[in-house]
């Protein structure tokens, strides 16, 4: 029997990365559970964790258009997860902070999302480091791109 050809080769192995994390051991919806909000919202609340950010560069970084950015933003304040301040600079914008609860939150659902599924703990450590170095090479390629995690509401 043959190897298959390159294309179908890549295709396959794509096929069988994507599957495992997205479909497999896909966490998004024990984020939601957890944190009682859309994924959307906690991916905002993710990224404002980090740093607090202008409405416009939320909106860029989720993906998402103003209109719906400013209703995630809404439910986040609502719930005491987020402030809303005037731009030190640009009176026409607003910079969004998270609030220590809304840190709590987000850094709960990056505990969740970073917890490696059963079969990686139990790969012996010689696969794990081979699957390591060859998911590192793939993120390195693209240059400091972080995967979509997707923007379903």
């Amino acid at each position: 029997m043959t190897d298959p050809p390159r294309a179908e080769l890549e295709a396959q192995t794509w096929r069988a990365v994507r599957a495992l994390v997205m479909d497999r051991y896909d966490r998004r919806k024990e984020v939601c559970d957890a944190l009682g909000m859309s994924f959307i919202r906690a991916k905002a609340l993710r990224k404002l964790a980090e740093a607090p950010l202008t409405m416009r560069e939320l909106a860029a970084g989720l993906g998402t258009d103003a209109p719906y950015t400013t209703l995630v933003v809404d439910d986040l304040e609502r719930r005491g997860l987020v402030v809303r301040s005037a731009h030190p600079t640009d009176r026409r914008s607003k910079i969004v902070t998270a609030t220590p609860d809304g840190t709590a939150a987000a850094a709960r659902a990056e505990d969740i999302l970073n917890e490696p599924p059963q079969p990686v703990r139990q790969l012996d450590a010689a696969d794990l480091a081979a699957l390591n170095r060859i998911v590192t090479t793939l993120l390195d390629a693209g240059e400091g791109a972080i995967p979509d995690e997707g923007t379903a509401a």
